[in-house]
C-alpha cells in the first residue's frame, strides 16, 4: 500500500504479510523494496525515452497504431482511430467542443498504447497519454480527453464533462458499438467479451449527465453502413450474393451500385434494397439495446421499466436526453394523486373506446361537438381537454414536459367527473358516437405526453 506524505508525494509504503519473522520483517520490507526500486527504475527508462517520442509529436507511435490488430474483421487500431476522428469532429459542435480539437484530441488519444510505459503498465493507459500530449506542446483540452476519453469505465466512474472530452469518448464508445453489430459480435447472455453493455452504459451517462441532443438513430443508421462499406461484408453475405450476382468482387460494390443505378433493374434494385434494410436492421437493434441499457440505468434512478415503455413509444426516442427527461416528468405526475387517479380515468376512455371501436368496426376519431353536450360534467369535460390542449400542445413542442404533465393531470376532476355523470353508450346514436369521439379526443391528448396504455398496474 503506498503511504503518500502531507504534499501527495508517495515515500513509503506498507506491505501485509502472513507471517511472523525473527526480524519483525526486515527482511520481508528489504525484498519489497528491492523489487520496487528495480521496477520503479524501469519505469523512469521508459518515462524519460517515452517523453522524447512525445516531444517530437508522438508521430511514431500514432503510425505504429497501423502495426495493432484492434480487431480481425475492423481494422487496425489506427483504422478505428480515424474512425473514431471523424466521429468526434462530428459531435463536437453537439456538445460544445472545437470541432478542430476533438478531431485533433481523438487522433492522439490512443497513441500512448505504443509507450513503452504503457507496454509495460498498462493500467496506465489514458494517464500516460494525458501527460505525454502536455510533452508535446498540445491544448489542455486535448491531453484531458486522452485520459478521459476511457470513462466511465464503471457505474462509479465519474463522467467526463469537458466539452472535448465528451466528444471523444462518445465517439470512442459509438464507433465500437457499431462496429461490433456490424460483425454480428454483440452480446449474448452472460457474455460480453468485448464490453459492449459497458460501452452502451458509458454512451447513455456520457448523453444524459452532459444533456447532449442527438438523434442516435440517424447517426446509428450511417455509421453502419458506413462500417459495412469499409468491410467489405454484411454479417449475413448480403453484400456478398449482391457482388456474385453480377460476377464482381465485393471490393467492386461503389463501382457496382452506379452500374446498378444506370441500368435501373427492377433484380437489381431488389437486391440492393434487401442489403441496405439488412443495415438498417443492425442499426435499430443497436438502438433497442442502448434502450434496454437505459431501462436498467433508470431503474437504478427510481424510474420504472413501463413508464420508460411509455415514453419510448413516442416519437424521438432516439434522443436519449429528451426520453430521460420525459420520463422524469412523467414518473413524478404519477406519483400525485391527481396523476395516478387520471391515469385509472384514461384506462376506462381508453378500454370503452378500444372495446366499441372493435365491435363497430369503425374509429371514433371525429372532433366531438360540444353542442351534443346534456349536463354540466360533459360540458365541463369538453371545457377541460380545450384547456389542457391549450397548454400541452405548445409546451411539448417547448419541450416543458413538466408544464405538459402538470396539464393534463389537472385532468383528473373533469374526467372522473364525467364518468360519475354521463353514460357513454346512450341510447341515442347521436349522442353515443359524439361521446365516443369524447373518449378519443381524452386519449389523443393524452398521447401527446406518453403512451399512458403501457403504464402497469
Amino acid at each position: 500500500f503506498s503511504v503518500r506524505a502531507r504534499s501527495g508525494r508517495i515515500e513509503r509504503f506498507v506491505t501485509v504479510a502472513n507471517i511472523e519473522t525473527p526480524d519483525q520483517g526486515a527482511t520481508i520490507l528489504a525484498g519489497n523494496a528491492k523489487v520496487l526500486a528495480a521496477r520503479l527504475s524501469d519505469a523512469k527508462f521508459f518515462y524519460d525515452n517515452d517523453l522524447r517520442v512525445a516531444r517530437a509529436g508522438m508521430g511514431a507511435w500514432v503510425e505504429g497504431l497501423k502495426s495493432v490488430t484492434f480487431h480481425n474483421k475492423l481494422g487496425s487500431q489506427f483504422d478505428q482511430v480515424e474512425r473514431i476522428a471523424a466521429l468526434a469532429r462530428e459531435i463536437a459542435p453537439l456538445v460544445g467542443a472545437d470541432a478542430d480539437l476533438a478531431e485533433q484530441a481523438a487522433r492522439v488519444a490512443k497513441a500512448d498504447l505504443r509507450s513503452a510505459m504503457v507496454g509495460e503498465f498498462p493500467e496506465l493507459q489514458g494517464l500516460m497519454g494525458r501527460y505525454y500530449s502536455d510533452a508535446a506542446g498540445l491544448a489542455p483540452e486535448v491531453a484531458a480527453a486522452c485520459e478521459d476519453h476511457y470513462a466511465p469505465l464503471g457505474p462509479s466512474d465519474a463522467v467526463p464533462s469537458a466539452p472535448v472530452s465528451v466528444a471523444v469518448a462518445l465517439a470512442d464508445k459509438i464507433d465500437t458499438l457499431t462496429g461490433f453489430w456490424a460483425i454480428d459480435e454483440k452480446p449474448t447472455g452472460s457474455k460480453d467479451p468485448f464490453a459492449l453493455r459497458r460501452a452502451a452504459l458509458g454512451v447513455i451517462r456520457l448523453v444524459v449527465g452532459n444533456g447532449v441532443r442527438v438523434q442516435l438513430g440517424s447517426m446509428l443508421d450511417r455509421l453502419v453502413f458506413d462500417i459495412d462499406e469499409s468491410l467489405f461484408t454484411s454479417p449475413d453475405g448480403l453484400r456478398t450474393e449482391y457482388a456474385k450476382a453480377f460476377g464482381v468482387d465485393e471490393r467492386a460494390l461503389s463501382d457496382l451500385e452506379y452500374e446498378i443505378h444506370e441500368k435501373n433493374e427492377n433484380e437489381h434494385w431488389d437486391l440492393m434494397e434487401k442489403y441496405q434494410n439488412s443495415l438498417r436492421e443492425i442499426a435499430l437493434n443497436l438502438l433497442a439495446f442502448l434502450h434496454d441499457r437505459l431501462k436498467v440505468f433508470l431503474k437504478d434512478q427510481g424510474i420504472r421499466h413501463d413508464i420508460i415503455d411509455a415514453c419510448l413509444a413516442m416519437p424521438g426516442n432516439d434522443d436519449l436526453t429528451l426520453l430521460v427527461r420525459r420520463a422524469e416528468a412523467l414518473a413524478g405526475m404519477l406519483k400525485s394523486d391527481d396523476g395516478a387517479n387520471l391515469l385509472a380515468g384514461f384506462r376506462r376512455a381508453n378500454n370503452i373506446l378500444s372495446a366499441e371501436e372493435k365491435k363497430d368496426g369503425v374509429e371514433y376519431s371525429l372532433d366531438p361537438d360540444v353542442k351534443f353536450a346534456e349536463g354540466a360534467e360533459e360540458r365541463a369535460l369538453f371545457a377541460a381537454l380545450d384547456a389542457a390542449e391549450a397548454v400541452i400542445a405548445p409546451a411539448m413542442a417547448a419541450e416543458d414536459f413538466g408544464a405538459a404533465m402538470t396539464a393534463m393531470a389537472a385532468l383528473r376532476g373533469p374526467v372522473d367527473a364525467f364518468f360519475t355523470a354521463v353514460q357513454v353508450n346512450a341510447d341515442s346514436q347521436i349522442l353515443r358516437r359524439n361521446r365516443l369521439c369524447l373518449l378519443h379526443r381524452i386519449r389523443a391528448i393524452c398521447g401527446q405526453v406518453a403512451d399512458l396504455g403501457r403504464i402497469e398496474g
